[in-house]
């Protein structure tokens, strides 16, 4: 058992111990720019060396400069959550350069990353919308739905269509019009055409020097691995078998980041190529920790609460793992929700149901197998006088400052320049 004045101070610690690296500093972000970009550039100029002598050799050459596109998306990522440098305006510029390899509107993004932030893992939050990759819906939810509709839900989640064909037409095509931006983001939906305009001028001046044929052949298959591998990242960042989510009454901003978000544990070129946003568990305990500093941070973070770890071997089941089962607290696959309800089909009969629909067998097999667990990020806390109580081990405060921060981060786009 964990004292109650221990839980609340267990997590303050874990927030200031991750708040004291969100430094940044300007020699270790130039550098990470100069390994980047030139390395990059590099890879991006040998594929045109080899298109001549060996397509497949090239092709071969777009795996790792696709890699280190990734990396150059991390800047990007850092620079939106204004922890790249110090300036905000210096973040503004990197972040657009960035976005000029990445093929993401920088401004558009920044905001729509930062809605994330603000309540991630959140069952009441995170059910819809065009986000197929870090929302979730319930068991029971899902198998309300109409035979079609699920099948409308379960089609472009399924791994081949989500991982591997998606990612590069939304990188490549969808990215090029605010396709999910409110009306009302006025600067954010500017940047997106901004940003298109930029693009057709950079890929017009290559076509010219070097060959539309050629600018296709070399940039297509670079993005295409940047954009697999990223959004496959994304993807295990808050969808494993031991993540945790949770409904609106029972979130934790602690639990959500410890337990709600993966600690990737890759090796260490893999880290340097991937920027480090293996360490998400820590990003989310404090977003303004920049990349070059995840690692020192999630040192000391595990010293205080510890973390298990996934391994890449374990990682690549994730992108299965789709419906939160709150009967059993844990992500599960579509087919195991269904199987779920055809098992219920059986005692539903015995309990007089004639032809019971998914939903309903669903519920017959959680009352049979009794309570759900008790909620990620609460624990049991002993009171003085020697009784158990259930509470939060974050208080609801830190939850709405965690909100707060978000949109005061979308809000502070105003003092900046157009794209």
């Amino acid at each position: 058992m964990i004292p109650e004045r221990d839980c609340a101070r267990s997590d303050a610690e874990v927030r200031r111990t991750a708040a004291a690296f969100a430094r940044p500093s300007l020699g270790r972000a130039l550098l990470q720019l100069l390994t980047s970009f030139g390395p990059f550039v590099a890879g991006c100029a040998a594929m045109y060396l080899a298109l001549p002598l060996s397509y497949p050799l090239a092709l071969c050459l777009a795996l790792p400069t696709g890699l280190l596109l990734v990396r150059i998306f991390i800047v990007q990522h850092d620079c939106g959550h204004g922890s790249f440098l110090a300036s905000p305006q210096a973040n503004a510029l990197v972040g657009r350069l960035c976005s000029l390899a990445t093929l993401t509107p920088f401004g558009n993004w920044r905001r729509q990353h930062g809605l994330h932030h603000a309540d991630w893992n959140n069952l009441d939050r995170t059910s819809g919308g065009s986000d197929i990759y870090s929302a979730c819906l319930t068991v029971r939810d899902y198998l309300a739905r109409t035979p079609r509709q699920r099948l409308l839900y379960r089609l472009p989640r399924h791994p081949l269509i989500a991982n591997v064909l998606l990612p590069p037409l939304v990188f490549v095509l969808l990215y090029r019009v605010p396709f999910d931006t409110p009306r009302g983001w006025v600067r954010e939906r500017n940047s997106v055409f901004l940003t298109d305009a930029a693009l057709a001028v950079l890929f017009a001046t290559l076509a010219a020097l070097l060959g539309w044929r050629e600018v296709l052949a070399v940039h297509l298959p670079v993005m295409a691995v940047a954009s697999i591998v990223g959004v496959w990242l994304f993807t295990v960042q808050h969808r494993f078998e031991t993540a945790h989510w949770s409904r609106e009454g029972q979130w934790s901003f602690v639990g959500a980041a410890l337990a709600g978000s993966s600690w990737l544990r890759l090796p260490r070129v893999l880290h340097w190529l991937t920027g480090n946003i293996g360490f998400h568990h820590v990003h989310h305990l404090n977003p303004r920790v920049p990349n070059y500093r995840l690692d020192a941070a999630h040192g000391a973070v595990q010293k205080i609460r510890k973390v298990r770890g996934l391994s890449l071997r374990d990682s690549w089941h994730a992108p299965w793992l789709t419906l939160w089962d709150e009967a059993s607290g844990r992500l599960v696959r579509f087919s195991q929700a269904e199987d779920q309800a055809l098992h219920g089909a059986t005692h539903g009969r015995e309990h007089g149901m004639t032809d019971p629909t998914p939903a309903a067998r669903y519920r017959v097999t959680v009352t049979r197998r009794g309570p759900p667990p008790r909620p990620f990020g609460w624990e049991v806390c002993r009171r003085g006088d020697g009784a158990e109580m259930m509470r939060s081990s974050e208080t609801f405060q830190a939850r709405h400052e965690a909100i707060a921060d978000g949109e005061r981060a979308a809000r502070n786009l105003d003092a900046l320049p157009d794209d």
